[in-house]
């Protein structure tokens, strides 16, 4: 069985760290980027991702305005993108929706919550 690809998009390196220890260690393989744009530019090469995790609440671009950016990319329109943020409050899980995650979840990371979003890719 291959391991399933995520790439993690966070400016905060201790984000990415603690994302990719846990997740490596459920034997998912990680790559990250610690930006949008660099993110979008690594997703328009043919690198194999099977799930993406983007924290919302980045300079420069968030993952509001990068998340339809990254649908609208053809070879990547079914790949499931992951809302990450400690913005917990009323409507925000409605609001990463609605720029197109395909789900939310809040930090401090919950790890149970996190292997429940990617147990299906």
């Amino acid at each position: 069985m291959n391991k399933k690809k995520v790439l993690i998009i966070d400016d905060d390196s201790r984000n990415i760290f603690a994302l990719k220890a846990t997740l490596k260690s459920k034997s998912y393989d990680c790559i990250s980027c610690t930006g949008a744009a660099e993110a979008l530019e690594l997703l328009r090469t043919n690198e194999p991702v099977d799930a993406i995790l983007i924290d919302m609440m980045m300079p420069e671009m968030d993952g509001y305005e990068a998340i339809p950016l990254i649908k609208n990319i053809e070879s990547r329109r079914n790949t499931p993108v992951y809302a990450v943020t400690a913005q917990a409050m009323v409507g925000d899980r409605e609001k990463c929706l609605k720029a197109g995650a395909d789900d939310y979840i809040s930090k401090p990371i919950n790890v149970d919550r996190l292997l429940q979003v990617l147990k299906d890719i």
